[in-house]
């Protein structure tokens, strides 16, 4: 919803969603704004107590911070940096390392239910240090019950890379398909299996599938400034397009 200076996104399915709920602002935040945004996010988000984090972005693409140190940081937010890459169907290749061995499939969003539980686990197991487990597992349910929403009305799929012998899941990613661009989702690898290529045979794998089964034509992923995928995804044909900055507290107590 758009409001005066800012746009308001909820999830109302899932208020415990960091990025589902907060405010995107026009502009970088300038002195005095920490306090002015934290009252117009209690004011937009009162009536649910269970969103109980406080997250801000602003819309520009070039990482222009303004006084998100000083006005957020200092006052115990984290500041979020990420890089949006962007390829085109036919710009994907797959890594010279790509592993050959694992069977990867789309997931049937009214079956699949041990591999659904198993992905959820995957997401639980891969939270940042500082989530409750508990918290994390309801949040990812409630996630992953909203992208099967989408792959039921065929905008998209999830995708597991299975370990041939036993069936075990190695690693998973969604790609939610909407007017030909295809926007990754918690590409996830299990501690057993990474750094065998199984990531990039994963990702390359789906894209062909979402192409051909939903139309998607440019595919869109992201990664923390900072994070070691970066490079990999360079490698199969992603170009960096833009930088996001955002501030986030979680919730206290």
């Amino acid at each position: 919803m758009r409001r005066a200076g800012y746009l308001l996104v909820r999830s109302p399915s899932n208020p415990a969603h960091f990025w589902g709920n907060f405010l995107v602002f026009d502009e970088p935040p300038g002195d005095g704004d920490g306090e002015r945004w934290e009252a117009l996010f209690e004011r937009e988000f009162g009536d649910e107590p269970r969103v109980r984090h406080r997250a801000f972005t602003w819309d520009r693409i070039d990482g222009v911070a303004g006084r998100a140190r000083e006005e957020f940081v200092a006052r115990g937010y984290v500041l979020d940096d990420s890089i949006g890459l962007v390829a085109e169907r036919r710009g994907l290749r797959q890594h010279p390392r790509a592993n050959r061995e694992v069977v990867v499939r789309a997931l049937d969003p009214d079956g699949d239910s041990e591999l659904w539980s198993a992905v959820t686990e995957l997401q639980v197991e891969g939270r940042d240090a500082g989530h409750d487990e508990a918290d994390y597992r309801a949040f990812s349910l409630a996630r992953l019950r909203d992208r099967r929403a989408h792959f039921r009305a065929g905008r998209g799929a999830w995708y597991v890379a299975l370990e041939p012998a036993t069936g075990e899941l190695a690693a998973s990613c969604g790609i939610v398909v909407v007017q030909g661009r295809g926007r990754f989702q918690v590409v996830e690898t299990a501690a057993p299996y990474r750094r065998q290529g199984i990531a990039s045979r994963l990702l390359v794998d789906a894209a062909d599938h979402a192409a051909r089964a939903y139309g998607a034509e440019r595919f869109v992923i992201v990664a923390d400034v900072s994070y070691h995928a970066l490079a990999l995804y360079e490698s199969l044909g992603f170009v960096r397009a833009e930088r996001v900055i955002g501030v986030l507290r979680r919730p206290r107590g």
